[in-house]
């Protein structure tokens, strides 16, 4: 198995491997509209794990000069528990410090125990914190507008 770069060949797959793994995302969260969004800003950071020519991993960070966040890790069904998901990981966590970021966050949904069992696995904690979001109508209608 190797971690590379993203590609836009990889588009596809990691839009099927996305479908697969985070079945009925809101509209706002349109696989190929959030990659065409990451390409547009620090591409560099978005990962893909292939074995034989296959993407079966994800994951996807970000650095605004304050905290890192990583977002859409995933790894197959079929593949998971064989160290993908925390190679990925480490990945992203060295690429975040090598930038110079100095904290890394993620969000877990809350039905998502699995994931929550995993990142408290690699050394993550849950943080005394309220995560709050709101939508963008910009985004919305970029979405709806294709």
């Amino acid at each position: 198995m190797i971690i590379r770069s993203f590609l836009e060949s990889d588009e596809r797959a990691v839009t099927r491997l996305w479908d697969e793994v985070f079945p009925g995302e809101p509209v706002w969260n349109d696989a190929r509209e959030s990659i065409r969004r990451k390409l547009g800003h620090q591409r560099e950071l978005f990962f893909v794990a292939e074995l034989n020519d296959i993407i079966v991993g994800t994951a996807m960070a970000g650095f605004d000069g304050y905290r890192g966040w990583v977002y859409y890790v995933a790894v197959a069904p079929e593949q998971r528990n064989k160290g993908i998901g925390a190679q990925l990981m480490e990945n992203v966590e060295k690429a975040l410090a090598g930038i110079g970021c100095p904290q890394l966050n993620l969000l877990v949904r809350h039905a998502s125990i699995e994931a929550a069992s995993f990142y408290r696995h690699l050394g993550y904690s849950v943080e005394p914190k309220i995560c709050m979001g709101k939508v963008l109508n910009t985004m919305l209608d970029s979405v709806q507008d294709r």
